[in-house]
């Protein structure tokens, strides 16, 4: 039996760090171009469903191949909804067709340097594996808590995490921590509404390169982000 799978595109209107920043243009395309391009690659995805509430933004999404079945509710709209709410709401839309699916796949726009092959992998994975959940991380580097340092009052540097010795700390001695990078997100659908997260006991990873990881919040996201384009994504 095949499995079948929603991919959302989630892309309000309205933003804080850059105005319009769902359709503000990366490399001569709409920021929501890129991610569409890659969902249309994908061996897996039949349909790529872009949830928004504007019909500009709803308009250019149908240009580069993503389906408007629905313009999303206001209050799925605001910066207090979730993204469990926006998928949710996606998901009781299609169950009102009695169209059903097996997985959900949240893929937002601001992560523009992903690939199919990235997405794929993921989806495979979950097939393969019968994994429950898996989401993108990457890996710390500079910013790993063992080199974190807040200021005192006294002014003094002083060291985030407490060691019993004062030790020199090599980054290949230290154990690898990851962060939630956002680029793929993959569940059934079934523990998604039952966990109401991404992120619980049955949630596994998938290993984002650093430089695919960039989400995009400012011009200067942009235009490290169009350099990457330009440079290393083939």
């Amino acid at each position: 039996m095949n499995k079948k799978f929603l991919c959302i595109v989630p892309a309000r209107q309205g933003s804080k760090g850059i105005k319009n920043k769902n359709i503000v243009k990366l490399n001569k395309l709409p920021l929501l171009a890129w991610t569409i391009k890659s969902a249309k690659k994908s061996k897996y995805i039949k349909e790529i469903i872009v949830s928004t509430d504007s019909k500009k933004i709803a308009n250019i999404a149908k240009k580069y191949g993503g389906k408007i079945p629905f313009l999303r509710p206001k209050k799925y709209s605001t910066d207090k909804a979730s993204s469990f709410d926006v998928l949710k709401h996606a998901i009781n839309f299609f169950k009102s067709k009695k169209i059903n699916y097996d997985y959900v796949v949240m893929l937002e726009p601001t992560s523009p340097l992903r690939s199919h092959k990235d997405i794929d992998f993921c989806l495979k994975k979950v097939l393969k594996d019968k994994i429950d959940t898996i989401v993108g991380v990457s890996k710390v580097v500079d910013q790993h808590p063992l080199f974190l340092y807040s200021i005192n009052k006294k002014n003094i540097l002083v060291p985030y995490v407490k060691q019993k010795k004062k030790l020199y700390i090599r980054r290949q001695d230290i154990n690898p921590l990851y962060y939630l990078e956002g680029s793929v997100y993959v569940s059934k659908i079934s523990t998604l509404l039952k966990e109401k997260t991404w992120y619980h006991k049955k949630t596994q990873p998938y290993i984002v390169d650093q430089w695919k990881a960039l989400e995009i919040d400012d011009t200067q996201d942009l235009q490290l982000a169009e350099f990457y384009i330009k440079k290393i994504k083939k």
